[in-house]
């Protein structure tokens, strides 16, 4: 029989053998090998004071420079937050800037009323905030996408098609970011990871039956970019980012004409705009017009010029949109008009427009479509493998 002490501290054992595949897989894909990494850092917390902790059952706390336990027991419920000694777990003081969280049962950790799979890592930044890092198995940090990213009703060939593109952009970005201390954030500026309270029957049944499938051009995982709605034609990414590749110039999409995201229209005061641009950094006086200066083949502003009585600004329609608000200015496709004191806004879709076209892919799904076939039809020249 074993005891159940040594029963916990085996267990507290794999996701230190869990971390080295993380980083061996890390290696091979940067070799250039096609193999899907196991292990995914989610930053689920970036800059906050305090976060509340909770742990059922027995777990550890171990200093994630020397790999040493600080402190073992069973049930926590406390804040932690951080000083210039270390981090505070309630009256446990640790004298680290980071430390790991492992839990005998591998979803006993909530943060923040959230339930989250695997580990978690506290780190104390410079100006005494925290930063919480969920590590986890890849597959569970797709389970935890979906549900935010597409709905558990849709076909259950469009949730293949998205639990590839989500696992792609994952892979990839493991690659990219070896030398930070997370690969992903749980935002839309990543993709909106919600843990383990976040996964639906449906979506996980998607994650299943595409296990470890990934995109790859030319035998090379890329970032496979998705947006809600194209409203007629994706975007080329080499017009938004430093990336250039065939799967990514962009497509023709006659499929999300009935998307319920297909038109939008957004009035905001000219004072408003002003200070959000002021707020950035840019300067402008109080704005008079705001005038397109181009567009590209896919519909959408290129830049644009806002001015006023004193001054003019030149600003990229997607540096507008991030400092406006992706979720105000919809997407970069939109037509504009000054009326009194307001910026009238008459756009289509939603989102930066490259790659999948999710409310392309429902409706692909819906009249038949594989989602291979989806996949193919969004990342032309790409491989499913």
């Amino acid at each position: 029989m074993v005891s159940p002490l040594k029963n916990r501290l085996d267990k507290f054992k794999k996701p230190i053998i869990g971390i080295a595949l993380f980083v061996s897989c890390q290696l091979l894909a940067a070799s250039g090998y096609a193999e899907t990494p196991r292990y995914v850092r989610v930053a689920i917390v970036q800059d906050s004071v305090s976060i509340r902790l909770k742990i059922r059952g027995f777990y550890e706390v171990v200093d994630a420079y020397s790999r040493k336990a600080i402190f073992r027991g069973k049930n926590i419920n406390t804040t932690v937050t951080a000083d210039k000694e270390g981090i505070l777990l309630g009256n446990l003081k640790a004298r680290s800037n980071k430390v790991s969280l492992q839990a005998d049962d591998p979803e006993a950790i909530i943060i923040n009323g959230r339930r989250f799979r695997g580990n978690i890592r506290l780190i104390k930044k410079d100006n005494l905030r925290l930063l919480v890092i969920n590590y986890l198995d890849l597959e569970d940090y797709i389970k935890g996408i979906l549900y935010h990213e597409v709905s558990h009703y849709w076909p259950m060939e469009a949730l293949k098609a998205q639990a590839i593109v989500s696992r792609t952009y994952a892979v990839y970005q493991t690659q990219e970011n070896r030398a930070k201390d997370y690969d992903v954030t749980c935002d839309i500026y990543s993709q909106v990871y919600g843990g383990k309270t976040s996964e639906r029957y449906r979506t996980n049944k998607a994650v299943a039956g595409t296990e470890g499938r990934v995109m790859v051009y030319k035998g090379k995982v890329f970032p496979a970019y998705f947006h809600a709605t194209c409203a007629g034609h994706t975007e080329d990414a080499s017009l938004l980012w430093n990336i250039n590749l065939p799967p990514l110039k962009g497509v023709v999409c006659n499929f999300c004409q009935e998307s319920p995201h297909f038109r939008w229209h957004q009035v905001l005061s000219l004072e408003e705009l002003g200070e959000k641009l002021r707020e950035a950094g840019k300067k402008i006086d109080r704005i008079k017009s705001i005038i397109i200066l181009g567009r590209d083949n896919s519909g959408r502003i290129t830049d644009l010029k806002i001015a006023s009585d004193k001054n003019e600004l030149e600003i990229s329609a997607k540096d507008f949109r991030n400092v406006i608000g992706p979720n105000i200015i919809r997407s970069a496709n939109f037509n504009i008009s000054v009326v009194n004191s307001d910026a009238v806004f008459e756009g289509k879709g939603w989102g930066h427009g490259v790659g999948l076209c999710q409310w392309g892919a429902y409706f692909m799904a819906k009249a038949g479509r594989r989602y291979d076939e989806i996949l193919k039809y969004y990342y032309p020249g790409a491989q499913v493998q």
